[in-house]
């Protein structure tokens, strides 16, 4: 009997170890793979969320004063330090991209809302959009007068109306009737942006239009100036808002990208999130933004390949994008001189860029 017993004991410890020597053979296996992807996929560490704003591509940094570097630098980090407080209070990324883009769709420094370039005849004409990675619902405006922030009537275009685009005076009566808050002209125009309008109406229209870069100084940066905002938030949804008040001397009822869902603005929780600046009329033509969106889907491209393979089609100085990813990776990528820009994610990498070499 203690022999049987004795045997049995034996038997038991055989097996026990085998099993642990499987589960040691098992989890060095899946260490060694963790560890050959991490290898593979550098920019693989888990983010709980990651933004990226943009406050306008075109123009070259380097010629404007220190003091309008500044101003746009101070801008771009006020935005994002409100963004990544929303984002660690476990906000909705709908809801942050709304809140950012309103922060400098206030900002006169910038070419949204208030302080808005002016069309051919010496008008605002605004446009935004705004797009939710989790459904692909959106809703725009187009050539607006009267919202003090557009994106907020973007917002309400695509959550209380079946539609997608509202534009002109029906936008703002539609505005007008949700409770949007309203402005007046004077509010949107700024001296700063006056004096521009002066320069251009003496000036090379057709320059100011499609050159940009052949006219330096701080100006510059008027004529393709546009904000906008990506987020992965803590839930995993990605969302996207663009708003702008256009080109400089654009021709009235001028409509350019950013109110365009899959030109200037896309969001895909399958994909990523994009906001365009630059030359809208380059942007409709190739449809830049679901044209990223597709070579992820379809090509099954990382999404710095994506961008770069969208922005080689571009004509040179036509502008740039932000985009981030399900991962929470993000990508900035311009053919300017210049794009304002600043980006942060949940593991603390935070920064602000005007520049390629700033």
């Amino acid at each position: 009997m203690a022999l049987l017993a004795t045997t049995n004991a034996a038997a038991l410890i055989r097996r026990s170890r085998s099993w642990n020597t499987l589960f040691l053979w098992l989890y060095f296996g899946s260490y060694m793979l963790s560890a050959l992807h991490a290898q593979q996929n550098p920019d693989s560490t888990e983010k709980k969320f990651a933004i990226a704003i943009h406050g306008g591509a075109g123009g070259d940094p380097s010629k404007w004063s220190s003091e309008y570097q500044s101003q746009r630098r101070t801008g771009l980090q006020a935005a994002l330090d409100h963004g990544v407080a929303l984002l660690e209070k476990r906000a909705d990324a709908l809801d942050v991209v709304e809140a950012v883009v309103r922060i400098l769709e206030d900002d006169a420094t910038f070419n949204a809302g208030r302080g808005c370039v002016l069309n051919e005849n010496g008008e605002h004409e605004l446009d935004a959009s705004i797009m939710d990675g989790r459904n692909l619902q959106c809703g725009a405006v187009a050539a607006v007068k009267r919202a003090k922030n557009p994106v907020s009537l973007a917002r309400l275009v695509m959550t209380q109306t079946k539609h997608v685009l509202l534009i002109g005076s029906g936008a703002d009566q539609f505005g007008e009737a949700t409770g949007v808050e309203q402005a007046e002209p004077d509010y949107f125009l700024t001296e700063q942006r006056k004096a521009s309008w002066q320069k251009w109406k003496l000036g090379d229209k057709d320059a100011l239009l499609h050159a940009p870069s052949t006219h330096k100084g701080e100006d510059e940066q008027l004529y393709l100036g546009t904000v906008g905002c990506v987020v992965l938030d803590v839930h995993g949804n990605l969302a996207a808002a663009t708003s702008t008040g256009g080109l400089m001397g654009k021709r009235w009822g001028r409509v350019g990208d950013s109110p365009i869902v899959g030109a200037g603005n896309y969001a895909d929780n399958e994909t990523c999130a994009i906001s365009g600046t630059g030359i809208g009329e380059e942007f409709i033509r190739r449809a830049v933004a679901s044209d990223i969106a597709a070579r992820m889907r379809y090509g099954h491209n990382t999404l710095a390949e994506a961008v770069t393979g969208t922005l080689t089609t571009m004509p040179a100085e036509s502008g740039g994008v932000i985009a981030v990813d399900a991962r929470g990776n993000v990508v900035m990528e311009f053919n300017t001189p210049g794009m304002s820009r600043a980006t942060a994610d949940s593991l603390g990498n935070r920064g602000v860029w005007l520049g390629r070499n700033d």
